[in-house]
């Protein structure tokens, strides 16, 4: 029998397909029972309007046999099998689909149920069964022909093909498994246990069911009595067939056959999470794009998310097969951390299966999960406000970095589901604010620090909250991100009462303010040489009201940011410091004291500077250089 060579072009694809394309090899397995589900399908269909066929839906099923002293593995089907002719175009020529003909020669035909689904392409997938196997053989036999076909092959060196015999219709794909290595153990693809785990994970919904000879210990009766008269037992190994897939995914019934409370089950179960998910969206959408979806918001951050285990992710299955463990692409890093299934039959795929084309199908479905997860979480915010606060402590993270990823360009899409704190107790929508403003208040406050009670003690706040109006209190730089992003609520603008202009002053009073200024010129500077470096200058201010001085910034780096950068990934960034400048409060007791004792003491003015700018900085949450030198400077003053 003379052995055939493959084409250039497909010798070149099977040592990239070997050796590059598949990363993960346990793949294969994937691969060839898709295959055989495909051939099923087709029979499947025929038997629908040919009784020759002779099989019932019941009759169909895929076998897996080990052969631990023979090292292979066979996947067995009873599909439609493959001629001669077929079998040459389908495994001969890499990427040479079966399955697109079968559907194109079966279009316009109709039956009563249809139940035809084309899971891939015969050929591509197959030959992943050379990333373990040194050696391939399958042997076919078409419905409707008496013989079968015998094709080998050892790699890209080439294959046969003869007849032969086969007593049922439908395909044995035999793979010699490789010889262990130091590098892998092929072996392990001759364990059962190891086989098992693969259908579950990858194939555990193929609609079909995968049988495989399991090995269990079972308990029996020796006929003996024990000395208090009861049975004596022993132990000895049987072996059963057994079908070792679940065929119906939980998320392809409806919710008249399964509740709720059974998705949360199968999710803490798959997820091993602890708590329930504080939310659960079930879709089947059927048009343009069908797919079914079970998604879940988890009720807890992993403890184990920034290690990169246990993180969020949607697991991409086509037709029950498992096409992607996590798929990144459905929906963008700010619905990260959902979790669930997608499941479509309109998928494209390519080369690989592991990788997605950025198709148009892929997008609706993303597009609409993205709405569906807003609308839960709306929902949520309306109906259980307790729930989302600890939602939002979990997860709020994911969603500020979403306003602020590219631009803003998704901050339109999730500004409705941020919450602020104005309270110690109270949190609030942008949207929420802005409807319990007074008809007086024309901006939206805030105060940033790097705690709620340290943002809420800033003196700057003081101004704000004596007109009766609230501030929205940031916790974090990310916080002061999100508002910048923003830009404004409704027509209202963002001001930061620690660096913007509070817009309470009349025109004469900013005259009067600066006719103060200039009276007190010569203290102000006075003050900025006697503090020295760490601030960049010295004002009077007009926001205090009964705090003596308060430490701001000017430009585009704030306190808080300049906390955020600290821990930066480079040395330039950790060394991005903000422009500090030191207020006084003109009406205060101190400053009296001060300007008394620059007109008299010019030393203990020096050192009254000092004090003043430390007890700023304590306010502002700055962290003092040399906290023994303020004790002794003000251990002075009695």
């Amino acid at each position: 029998m003379a052995k055939k060579q493959f084409k250039a072009e497909s010798k070149r694809l099977l040592d990239l397909m070997i050796n590059s394309i598949y990363t993960n090899k346990e793949i294969f397995l994937r691969e060839i029972i898709s295959n055989a589900s495909d051939a099923i399908d087709k029979l499947c269909y025929l038997s629908l309007t040919d009784d020759s066929v002779g099989l019932n839906r019941s009759d169909f099923g895929i076998d897996i046999l080990v052969d631990k002293n023979a090292r292979t593995l066979t996947v067995r089907d009873n599909g439609i099998g493959m001629s001669m002719k077929e079998a040459e175009q389908n495994l001969g020529v890499i990427a040479k689909s079966g399955s697109f003909q079968f559907k194109g020669e079966m279009d316009g035909e109709k039956a009563e149920n249809e139940d035809l689904s084309i899971i891939g392409q015969f050929g591509v997938g197959f030959y992943s069964a050379f990333m373990v196997s040194d050696e391939v053989t399958v042997i076919s036999r078409k419905f409707g022909e008496t013989e079968a076909v015998r094709w080998n092959s050892k790699g890209a060196d080439g294959y046969t093909v003869s007849a032969c015999e086969k007593e049922s219709v439908g395909t044995d794909v035999i793979m010699h498994i490789k010889e262990d290595t130091e590098d892998e153990i092929y072996g392990t693809y001759l364990e059962v246990w190891k086989i098992k785990a693969l259908v579950k994970k990858y194939s555990d919904y193929v609609r079909w069911p995968i049988r495989m000879d399991i090995e269990h210990q079972e308990r029996f009766e020796t006929g003996e009595k024990n000395d208090d008269g009861s049975p004596k037992y022993e132990y000895r190994m049987v072996t059963e067939n057994e079908t070792v897939n679940s065929m119906i995914p939980i998320w392809q019934r409806s919710k008249s056959e399964v509740k709720d409370e059974d998705c949360i089950a199968w999710y803490r179960e798959k997820n091993r999470d602890r708590k329930d998910p504080c939310a659960l969206v079930r879709i089947s959408a059927e048009g343009a794009v069908s797919y079914k979806a079970m998604l879940f918001v988890p009720g807890e951050q992993n403890e184990n998310i920034y290690t990169g285990d246990n993180k969020g992710g949607i697991t991409l299955y086509s037709n029950g097969v498992m096409i992607m463990e996590k798929c990144d692409k459905l929906v963008h890093d700010y619905f990260g951390f959902v979790k669930g299934v997608v499941d479509s039959p309109d998928l494209s795929l390519n080369i690989s299966r592991e990788l997605l084309q950025h198709d148009r199908q892929l997008r609706i479905i993303g597009q609409n999960l993205e709405k569906r997860i807003k609308s839960e979480l709306e929902k949520m915010m309306r109906d259980d406000r307790p729930k989302y606060e600890e939602f939002y402590k979990n997860f709020g993270v994911d969603l500020k970095c979403g306003v602020c990823d590219e631009y803003g360009r998704y901050k339109d899409f999730l500004k409705d589901l941020l919450i602020f704190w104005t309270g110690e107790d109270k949190r609030v929508t942008l949207k929420e604010y802005v409807e319990a403003m007074p008809e007086s208040q024309k901006a939206i406050y805030y105060a940033s620090a790097d705690t709620l009670k340290r943002a809420i003690s800033l003196p700057q706040c003081e101004e704000v909250r004596s007109r009766g109006f609230e501030l929205l209190y940031l916790t974090s730089p990310l916080d002061e991100m999100v508002l910048d992003n923003l830009r404004e609520q409704d027509g209202k603008r963002f001001v930061n009462v620690v660096t913007d202009d509070l817009g309470f002053e009349t025109e004469e009073e900013k005259k009067a303010a600066e006719e103060r200024d200039i009276e007190n010129r010569e203290l102000l500077d006075f003050v900025k040489e006697s503090v020295g470096e760490s601030v960049a200058k010295v004002k009077l201010s007009n926001k205090l009201a009964s705090r003596p001085c308060a430490l701001t910034t000017e430009g585009g780096v704030t306190l808080e940011m300049e906390r955020y950068f600290r821990y930066g990934p480079s040395e330039e960034m950790r060394n991005v410091r903000a422009t500090r400048v030191l207020e006084l409060n003109p009406e205060h007791r101190a400053f009296s004291v001060l300007r008394e004792a620059f007109a008299n003491d010019k030393e203990k003015a020096a050192k009254l500077s000092q004090i003043l700018n430390v007890l700023a900085e304590l306010a502002a949450g700055v962290e003092v250089e040399d906290p023994t030198v303020f004790v002794d400077q003000v251990a002075e003053l009695f």
